[in-house]
C-alpha cells in the first residue's frame, strides 16, 4: 500500500491565493463585501438623515410650538385677568371667555408637552412646576375676583399675588421648555442637514476598489475593459450619485427652513410674549393705584426689546407675506407706545378713569386695539412663517423617498455584476 501524503493546509492557501484563479476568487470575495458593506453603511446614513427630518416635522417643530403656546397663553391669562380687574365689579363676559380660553390652551399644550417629556428629560423640573403651579395660580384669580365683586380691596393684593406666581415661577418655567424644544429643533435640522460626507467616502471608496480590480484584470489578462467590473463601477457611481444629490437638496432644504421657517417663527415667538408681557405690566400698573412704578418701569424694559425684536424681524423676513405681516404690526407697536403715553398722562394727572378708557376702551386709537391688532399681526407672521417651516421640511423629506431603497438595490446589482465579470475570467483557467 503506497502512502498519500496531503499538503498542509496552509500551504494549500498560500498556494491558491499565489494562482491567478486564487487571485481573482479573492477580489471577488472581497468586491462583494465592499458593495454590500458600504451600500449598508450608506443606507444606513441616508435611514438617519431620513428619521431627523421625521423628528423635526412630527415632534420637534410641533412641541416647540406647543411649548410658546403654553408660556403665550399664560401670559396672555394674566394680562386679561389684570384688565378684567381694572372694569370693577363682574368683568366683561368678552374678557372672562378669552381668560378661560388662554387658561385651556395652555393646560392642553402643557399636556401634549408633557406626553413628550421621554423624549426631554431636561424639561422635567419645567414641566413639573407648571403643572404644579398653574391650578395654584387659577385658584389666587379666582379669589381675587370674588372679592373684586364685592368690592372688597384685598382683592388686589391676591390678583398682586397671583401675577407674581406667574411671572415668577410660571413663566420662567414656561420659558425654560420653549428654550428646551426650539433647542430641539435646532438638533434635528443638524443631524439632518449635515453634509453627506460618510457616505461620500464609503463611495469613493467601493469605486477606488473596482478600479484597482480593473487595474489588475487589465495587466493580468491584457484586456482593456471588463463588463462585469464597468457595470458594477456604473452602478456604485449612479448610487453615490443620488446620495450625493438628494444629500443636497436635503442640506438645502434645511438650510431654507431655518432661514425662512424656524429663525424667524423663534423672533417673532418672543416678540408676542413680549407684547403680552408688556400689556400685563401697562394693566398691573393701573391696577396698583399709584404704586406701580415696578411694573411701569419693567414696561419700559419690555417694549424696548418688543421694539429691537420686531425690527429684526423685519429685517430677517423673506417672504412677502411675513413681511407684510411685521410691517404692519410695526405700525401698531407705535400706535401702542402713543396710546400708553396718554394713559400715563392721564393716571399721572389724577385722572384714572380717562386712563382706564384709553387702556381698556374700544376706541380705535386706544391701548387696548393697538394691543389686540399687533398681536393679531404677529400671529399672521407666525403662521406664515410656520408654513415656510413645513414646506421645506416636506421638500427634504421628498428628496430621500425611496433613496435607501435605491441604495441597496444598486449595492447588491454591483455585487452582482462584479462576480459576473470575474467569472468571466476564472473560467477560462478551467
Amino acid at each position: 500500500m503506497t502512502a498519500v501524503v496531503t499538503a498542509p493546509t496552509p500551504h494549500r492557501v498560500t498556494g491558491l491565493v499565489k494562482s491567478t484563479p486564487g487571485r481573482l476568487s479573492l477580489i471577488a470575495l472581497v468586491l462583494v463585501a465592499v458593495s454590500l458593506i458600504s451600500g449598508a453603511l450608506i443606507g444606513f446614513g441616508v435611514q438617519a438623515r431620513s428619521a431627523a427630518l421625521e423628528e423635526l416635522a412630527t415632534r420637534s417643530e410641533p412641541l416647540g410650538f406647543a411649548a410658546q403656546e403654553v408660556y403665550r397663553a399664560m401670559a396672555d391669562a394674566d394680562a386679561t385677568a389684570s384688565g378684567a380687574f381694572l372694569s370693577g365689579g363682574v368683568e366683561s363676559p368678552q374678557l372672562r371667555t378669552r381668560y378661560e380660553g388662554d387658561i385651556a390652551k395652555a393646560a392642553a399644550a402643557l399636556t401634549t408637552a408633557t406626553g413628550e417629556s421621554t423624549r426631554s428629560p431636561e424639561v422635567a423640573g419645567a414641566l413639573t412646576t407648571l403643572s404644579g403651579q398653574l391650578p395654584v395660580y387659577t385658584g389666587l384669580i379666582e379669589t381675587a375676583r370674588t372679592h373684586n365683586r364685592q368690592g372688597n380691596p384685598v382683592g388686589a393684593a391676591y390678583l398682586r399675588e397671583a401675577s407674581g406666581l406667574m411671572r415668577a415661577e410660571l413663566l420662567p418655567a414656561a420659558q425654560d421648555l420653549y428654550r428646551a424644544e426650539t433647542a430641539n429643533v435646532v438638533r434635528d435640522q443638524d443631524r439632518a442637514g449635515g453634509g453627506p460626507w460618510t457616505e461620500l467616502l464609503l463611495g469613493l471608496f467601493s469605486l477606488a476598489a473596482l478600479g484597482l480590480a480593473q487595474w489588475y484584470l487589465t495587466r493580468r489578462t491584457n484586456r482593456l475593459v471588463n463588463v462585469g467590473l464597468l457595470v458594477a463601477t456604473g452602478l456604485t457611481l449612479v448610487s453615490l450619485l443620488w446620495v450625493v444629490v438628494a444629500s443636497a437638496v436635503v442640506a438645502s432644504t434645511v438650510s431654507d427652513s431655518r432661514v425662512d421657517g424656524s429663525t424667524q417663527v423663534d423672533v417673532l415667538a418672543r416678540a408676542r410674549i413680549d407684547t403680552l408681557t408688556a400689556r400685563g405690566d401697562e394693566t398691573l400698573t393701573l391696577v396698583a393705584l399709584g404704586s406701580g412704578r415696578v411694573y411701569e418701569d419693567r414696561y419700559a424694559v419690555v417694549t424696548k426689546e418688543l421694539g429691537e425684536l420686531i425690527a429684526t424681524a423685519k429685517s430677517l423676513a423673506t417672504e412677502p407675506a411675513v413681511r407684510d405681516a411685521v410691517t404692519s404690526a410695526e405700525d401698531q407697536y407705535r400706535a401702542w407706545q402713543d396710546a400708553h403715553q396718554r394713559i400715563r398722562a392721564a393716571d399721572d394727572t389724577g385722572d384714572p378713569n380717562a386712563a382706564l378708557v384709553i387702556a381698556l376702551g374700544t376706541d380705535p386709537g386706544g391701548a387696548a386695539a393697538a394691543f389686540d391688532n399687533l398681536d393679531r399681526d404677529l400671529v399672521t407672521a407666525i403662521t406664515r412663517a410656520r408654513d415656510a417651516f413645513t414646506g421645506s421640511v416636506a421638500t427634504a423629506r421628498g428628496a430621500l423617498t425611496g433613496t435607501v431603497e435605491v441604495v441597496a438595490l444598486l449595492a447588491l446589482g454591483a455585487a452582482a455584476a462584479a462576480v459576473a465579470g470575474l467569472w468571466q475570467r476564472l473560467k477560462e483557467y478551467r
